[in-house]
């Protein structure tokens, strides 16, 4: 039998696990870039504290442990979706899950935006079958690449 996963709101208490399944989850972005100094793998203790007075943070749960997570913040019209952290066991399956959760939590907004880097194929290939589609790209150092994308809700279209 599969195990089950349940997706709740993360709490500051949750935060040095998030930390940790973080840096575990971007070993492999670091990989792809030749990049140990991504700024996911050197936030501190603090900083991910300091981020839940202007995030909302979800978390994935199997069992007792986080397997996943994901923050947001919202403007009046847009929700920025940032750090979608899945554990190496469970991903390619639970990334999707979050972001959808996300989706319907800011349904009232009029667009989604992320980023990831340019190189990283397996997340913009999800991204993108999620009907997140690239306006925007920058250099995040000489490594990096970030690019931007965006969805706009059909609700808000009209």
């Amino acid at each position: 039998m599969a195990e089950q996963i349940e997706i709740l709101w993360a709490t500051l208490e949750d935060a040095i696990e998030i930390l940790a399944l973080q840096k575990l989850a971007y070993q492999s972005e670091a990989q792809i870039y030749s990049d140990w100094t991504i700024p996911p793998l050197l936030q501190t203790a603090e900083e991910i504290r300091n981020e839940f007075g202007t995030y909302t943070f979800l978390k994935a749960i199997s069992g007792h442990s986080i397997v996943g997570s994901v923050r947001t913040r919202t403007t009046e019209t847009t929700c920025y979706i940032g750090r979608l952290i899945v554990h190496p066991k469970w991903q390619n399956r639970d990334g999707t899950r979050l972001m959808t959760e996300v989706e319907v939590m800011h349904r009232d907004v009029a667009r989604f935006e992320l980023f990831t880097g340019s190189d990283s194929i397996k997340n913009l290939h999800l991204y993108h079958k999620l009907g997140y589609q690239e306006f925007r790209r920058e250099p995040l150092s000489n490594k990096v690449e970030l690019v931007y994308l965006e969805k706009i809700t059909i609700d808000k279209q009209a």
